[in-house]
């Protein structure tokens, strides 16, 4: 049974209109209209805030059987989204970090005093270079795949 099925027997038991309905859950009545006839989905709190006032386990509202029905997909999707979304700021997080140091490592080179001491020794912090291209290069391999996913993410949930 799909949601919209499961939200207007729950209503017709309850011998709720849909107004009445979406009173006790401070919603418009369209809304109800709208997951009555499967149009929309409620937000989660508004499932659970479903579940306490009308006593129904969140199990049947949001499972309902053995098949998975568009409120199950939704709730998978949003994880999923939302997952993607965690990750993607953590990445591009480190590879700012990356590129901060990158480019520390360069100005602190940039303006070290390089001199030869009495004993005709060179006094020079040239590992800063290489050190300093290495996380610069590192931070935007990161960008770049990031941004390369984000667009292939794109291109595949486009439609034509």
């Amino acid at each position: 049974m799909e949601f919209g099925d499961k939200i207007k027997k729950l209503r017709k038991e309850k011998y709720l209109t849909q107004e009445k309905f979406a009173n006790e859950l401070n919603v418009s009545r369209q809304a109800v209209s709208n997951w009555e006839n499967n149009r929309n989905l409620p937000d989660l709190e508004i499932i659970v805030l479903i579940s306490e006032k009308f006593h129904i386990s969140l199990d049947y509202l949001i499972l309902g059987g053995p098949t998975m029905n568009k409120m199950t997909e939704k709730l998978i999707n949003d994880g999923s989204e939302t997952r993607k979304a965690k990750m993607n700021l953590t990445t591009t997080t480190v590879g700012s970090i990356l590129l901060i140091i990158g480019f520390l490592c360069l100005f602190i080179k940039a303006n070290s005093v390089e001199y030869i001491d009495s004993s005709g020794i060179l006094h020079e912090n040239f590992y800063l270079l290489p050190i300093g291209f290495l996380f610069l290069f590192a931070g935007i391999i990161v960008f770049l795949t990031v941004g390369i996913k984000y667009i292939i993410h794109i291109l595949k949930n486009r439609t034509i």
